[in-house]
């Protein structure tokens, strides 16, 4: 665990999001931080999800999900969608939603929302890079702020899972080292 590499990437401006994730009649959300915009033309967003989450397997056979952008207020709908499990429980439940276009779930209260539909995705390292097309999308709650990732501290427990150095031993530096002078030849 390293606290000052964990405060370095909160640096990195980023918001908290709820995703929707649907296939056929399963439902489901959860709480993430590593959204971006990664094309106008089309319009194309960029989520990064860890395989092993539930709602991954819903993003992989339903091939949609829907960004939920949260306003600064909206700490216990990150704690709600983030610390639990959509195996141990129906996380929808008490919270108002619509289906959109894709058939992910759309928060009613949310700032913010963009419906997508999967492109492709990726392996890179511990999670998987979803790009998605932005096939609908609107703001909510105009004038709102949006949360920041910074502002949830460490209620994630990602402070945990930073390593202490950039490289864990000198023998992943070495082996990065000739990767890159062997690329370049």
């Amino acid at each position: 665990m390293s606290k000052k590499m964990a405060e370095l990437f909160r640096t990195i401006s980023s918001g908290v999001y709820v995703v929707g994730v649907a296939h056929a009649e399963h439902r489901n959300a959860f709480t993430a931080a590593w959204i971006a915009q990664v094309s106008y033309k089309p319009l194309m967003l960029s989520l990064s999800v860890n395989p092993n989450n539930a709602s991954y397997q819903l993003i992989k056979a339903g091939r949609a999900f829907a960004v939920n952008v949260l306003e600064e207020a909206q700490t216990d709908v990150v704690r709600h969608f983030g610390l639990h499990s959509g195996c141990e429980r129906d996380k929808l439940a008490g919270h108002a939603w619509r289906t959109g276009i894709t058939g992910a779930p759309i928060f009613t209260d949310a700032l913010a929302y963009f419906d997508c539909r999967v492109q492709f995705t990726r392996r890179t390292g511990d999670h998987v890079l979803v790009i998605g097309q932005v096939l609908d999308g609107a703001i909510l709650k105009p004038g709102a702020t949006p949360m920041t990732y910074a502002q949830t501290g460490d209620l994630d427990g990602g402070q945990a899972l930073y390593p202490t150095a950039f490289y864990d031993t000198p023998a992943v530096l070495i082996r990065h080292f000739w990767r890159s002078h062997h690329l370049r030849s």
